[in-house]
This record gives C-alpha cells, structure tokens and sequence, in this order.
C-alpha cells in the first residue's frame, strides 16, 4: 500500500478539469463524426511525463504526455478528454494507484491545436 505523502495533497488539485465525453453521429454518407460534449467540472494536479516526436502525414509532431491525478470517480475512461481551458487531454488509460479507492490517475496525451501560418 502506498504511503500518503505519494499521493499529491489536495491542495495541488488546483487545476480545473471539464470532462468531455464523446458523442458519435451520423454524417450521412454512412459514417459517423465525432464530438465531444461537456460533463462534469473536476479538480486535479497534472504533472508532465514525457514528449517524443511521432510521424504523422509524413510530418513530424512533438507529442506530450501527463499524468493527471482526480479524486475517484467512476465513468472516466478512453476516449473521453479532459479541458483545462484551452488546452485537451485524451484521456489513454485510468488506474487507481494503490487500488483504495480515493485517487484516479489518468495517463493523457495533450492534444495540440493546429495554428495557421
């Protein structure tokens, strides 16, 4: 069982989260669009983990990962996304650390927004 000192303290939750749950539709050629609606409004502490660079439509990207911890909840889960302003997270895993119940860590990558030139 982890000790209480490696659990963040309540008072670095300072960090607004909306979770943003997806939504499919039709799109009326046989697919489906994808959007994502806002849920509920969260505390959390996010801490960086890494960037790596990753070849996407023969570019490359920088990606960023965090680890943002909530307190527990139930429903959280890919795909959902976590906003913090401006700023998205997909959500790519969700585990209890110390399985008791009282934190849920999300493993998230940031979602960078395309800016024109």
């Amino acid at each position: 069982m982890s000790s209480p000192s490696s659990r963040p303290a309540i008072g670095l939750r300072r960090r607004r989260f909306v979770i943003e749950r997806p939504v499919d539709e039709p799109d009326g050629f046989g697919g489906s669009l994808r959007r994502y609606v806002d849920g509920p409004v969260v505390w959390g502490a996010i801490n960086p983990v890494s960037t790596s660079e990753r070849l996407r439509g023969g570019r490359s990207d920088m990606v960023a990962t965090h680890r943002i911890t909530l307190r527990a909840r139930s429903g959280v889960a890919p795909p959902m996304r976590l906003a913090a302003g401006s700023r998205r997270f997909a959500v790519r895993s969700v585990s209890d650390p110390d399985e008791g119940g009282r934190d849920l860590v999300c493993e998230v990558e940031e979602i960078l927004q395309e800016t024109g030139p």
